[in-house]
Parts: C-alpha cells; structure tokens; sequence
C-alpha cells in the first residue's frame, strides 16, 4: 500500500478479513477497544472467528456484539468480565475457550510480534494452567469436549518453568488516539492496555484512530507503536456511535460519605 496507509472506510479495512481468520484484539474491558472496526466485522457477518483479547467486552457492546450474532468461534482471553452471555455459550458448548493469565497472555502477544516463538514463565507451574486439563469446550451434556493439553516443563535456578508459545494471528484490530499516514500510532493514558501488544501480533494489523496528522507531525519520542507494525489507519468520524467511550461499570461515592470524608 506504499507509505500512506489510510483507507477511507472500517467497512474498507475490514473487508478482507475471511470467515475462520484469527484476530488480535486491543482493548482492557471497553478501555480502549476498536469498537468501530468490531461493528464494521459485525454489520459484515463474518464467522468462525478465533479472537484473541483480554476479555469479551460486555453483552452489547464491543466484541460482545460478535459474540451475541455468533460469530466468534473460540476466544483466548485472561478472564470472562462482565459478560454473561460469553460464560453460556462457554458452559453450553457453543464457543471454545483458552483462558490464559494475564500477564502470559501479554507476554505470548508481545513474542509473537517480535517473532520469538516460545519463551519460559513459572505463571501457571502447579496448576492445570501447566498440568492441562483445563475445559476448552464443553459438550452439549456438560462433559468437556475439549481439554487443554500439558505444558513442557524446566527447572531453572531450582524453579519449574512452563513453555508457552508466543501468538501470532491473520489480522489484529486496535484503537490510538493518534496516528499519521504511515500507521505511527499514540495511545492515550490506560486506553493503551493491550492495543500495542495485539498489533505486534497481527499479519495485518489495521488501526482506528480519533486524530490523523500528517507524516512527520508527531515526535518520534511521542510514538508508542512504530508504524512498521500497522498495514491500515483509518479516521474515526467524529460522533461515530460505535466510537462511544463506554464505562463498563460506573462505581461513584454517595453523597452523604462524600460529605462526611471531607469533614462537611
């Protein structure tokens, strides 16, 4: 695509992306998610998808729109969050799950990106994370289906490790504040979760963005994601509904505890 990545649409960017592709998704809860490109994915239909994300978004919203039509398949996440319809179809059968910790699940994300296959952790050592045996899939009579496989094991300094593999998938979509022509990308504050680290690891990675300057405008200091990671830009249009910064569960003081912790 030369220099200038920019295409004009999500429907644009997202159009290649085949039922049964795998993609990297950024985003923490609905911190930082490309929820423009997941409704463009969703409006489109595609299936089977295998999405490898922190968590699942939340019932409306986020991935948790694929997840509703569905067309997710099997999810690799850290956690199940706020969604209830992601724990019934994983308890149903209906979608295979890896559940990874956290901290391994960004780290597998980060050594793909930088081509390292496996690498060694002791996240996990003791446990089914490492002695397998964790439900994958689940049969329709709630026996599991599919079960997660061991882990190679090896001691260190006295200390058992587990080999897990670095990630890698077909695309990867993620959300920046900024980002010029030539896929240069700044996240904003927390919104930079794991957007970063799921570019790294998509072939191709495209990038909504609510600000594109132009090549040179930014400090090379300022750049969180260097371009050479990023295939695609596109612009958010401003008032996009499906660019809405959602709070994922709004937790504030009441009035009365307010009053009082400031001597009122």
């Amino acid at each position: 695509m030369g220099l200038d990545k920019t295409v004009a649409s999500a429907a644009e960017a997202v159009a290649d992306i085949a039922d049964g592709s795998t993609l990297a998704v950024g985003g923490f809860g609905l911190c930082g998610i490309p929820g423009t490109l997941i409704d463009a994915l969703w409006q489109r239909g595609t299936q089977g998808l295998g999405i490898v994300s922190n968590n699942c978004g939340v019932d409306d919203w986020g991935l948790g729109l694929l997840l509703a039509a569905g067309q997710i398949s099997r999810m690799t996440s850290s956690y199940v969050g706020e969604n209830k319809e992601f724990a019934r179809q994983y308890l149903s059968g209906e979608l295979e799950v890896e559940l990874v910790p956290q901290g391994t699940l960004a780290e597998r994300l980060r050594a793909g990106g930088a081509g390292i296959p496996a690498f060694y952790t002791p996240a996990g050592t003791g446990t089914q994370v490492g002695d397998g045996g964790l439900p994958w899939r689940y049969a329709a009579d709630g026996s599991v289906a599919v079960a997660s496989p061991p882990k190679e094991t090896r001691d260190f300094g006295g200390r058992p490790y587990l080999l897990e593999e670095g990630i890698t998938t077909d695309f990867a979509l993620v959300r920046a504040t900024i980002g010029d022509r030539h896929g240069n990308l700044v996240f904003r504050s927390s919104a930079r979760n794991f957007n970063p680290l799921a570019a790294m690891a998509g072939k191709i990675t495209v990038a909504e963005v609510d600000h594109l300057v132009e090549p040179g405008e930014l400090d090379p200091d300022e750049v969180h994601l260097p371009g050479v990671f990023v295939q695609r830009v596109v612009r958010v249009a401003p008032g996009d509904p499906a660019a809405e910064r959602r709070i994922e569960r709004r937790t504030v003081r009441r009035e009365a505890e307010a009053r009082q912790e400031g001597g009122a």
